[in-house]
């Protein structure tokens, strides 16, 4: 599961991140190219790196309409100086090492032509993504797909509190958490609000065990299955503090994940392979309309 979410991660931004060095580096690399040797008489500049010139007219959208003065200058002045430093590494770069011209543009415009294309697909994704889906989608899923669920650690549904030693009543506390009547659940969620420094009270949520009882004796323990097994109940203390422990359900690890751990991944998943199967149809159906059409040829 994990391996295949991270797979189509990757893929999908990958070409984000082809975009960013464009923009970060494009037309630097252009601009370095053909620098002259003096300035534009009808332009005025406000950088300048040897021969290589920063105009004025080039800061133009840099700041956002709007802006205090102050922000204004602070970001034109980040700005002119990411410049001067770039035109500085890209100049020492051409004195240092042979620097293929063509293939430098070359990739200047696959960069650009991804970035378009990626532009065009997250627009198009955004226009058709289905992200409506039912509980069925997610259990038919998770029952095709069993062997990417197993657990990697404990997982418990459990009640939790860790209390001062200086709260009062804590006598009473064992005797809430496992009462059954509606106003003792009310009374204990009233006490962990006003005296607890960390709590969390059984519902239907899964638990990481070592998150539920991190900052207490119980990360300690060596045998956590074991204890697990045994211990439905458990209490302990250290110099300021008392901890309280019931585990309703427990499920170790490499075994199977319950379906309410793993319902919000297994959501991401289907929507991740909905956006792939939507990126492919669209182009698809760019180039099968292009052939109809007769658009392209290749020649040999």
């Amino acid at each position: 599961m994990r391996k295949e979410n991270s797979t189509y991660i990757r893929s999908w931004f990958g070409l984000s991140v082809v975009g960013i060095l464009l923009l970060l580096t494009g037309c630097d690399l252009i601009q370095f190219k053909t620098e002259t040797t003096a300035s534009d008489p009808a332009r005025v500049p406000v950088a300048r790196v040897n021969r290589a010139y920063l105009y004025k007219d080039e800061l133009s959208g840099i700041v956002p309409a709007g802006a205090m003065k102050e922000d204004s200058t602070v970001r034109m002045e980040a700005y002119i100086n990411s410049w001067i430093r770039k035109q500085l590494l890209l100049q020492e770069a051409a004195r240092k090492i042979d620097i293929n011209e063509a293939e430098v543009e070359r990739k200047i415009l696959d960069y650009r032509y991804s970035l378009i294309a990626y532009e065009y697909q997250a627009f198009y994704i955004r226009q058709n993504l289905d992200t409506a889906i039912t509980a069925k989608e997610i259990e038919q899923y998770y029952k095709d797909n069993l062997d990417n669920f197993i657990l990697k650690q404990n997982i418990v549904r459990a009640t939790f509190i860790k209390v001062p030693k200086t709260a009062p009543r804590t006598n009473k506390v064992k005797d809430l958490i496992f009462s059954t009547k509606d106003k003792d659940k009310d009374e204990l969620k009233s006490y962990c609000l006003s005296f607890s420094t960390a709590y969390h009270l059984v519902d239907s949520t899964w638990m990481v065990f070592d998150e539920l009882v991190k900052a207490s004796p119980l990360v300690e323990i060596p045998n956590k299955i074991q204890f697990l097994k045994t211990n439905p109940y458990y209490d302990t203390s250290d110099d300021a503090y008392l901890y309280f422990l019931r585990v309703k359900e427990y499920r170790i690890s490499d075994n199977i994940s319950p379906l309410e751990f793993v319902r919000d991944d297994i959501r991401t998943i289907i929507l991740n392979k909905r956006k792939v199967a939507l990126a492919k149809r669209l182009e698809d159906d760019v180039y099968n309309t292009a052939v109809q059409q007769k658009e392209f040829e290749i020649i040999k």
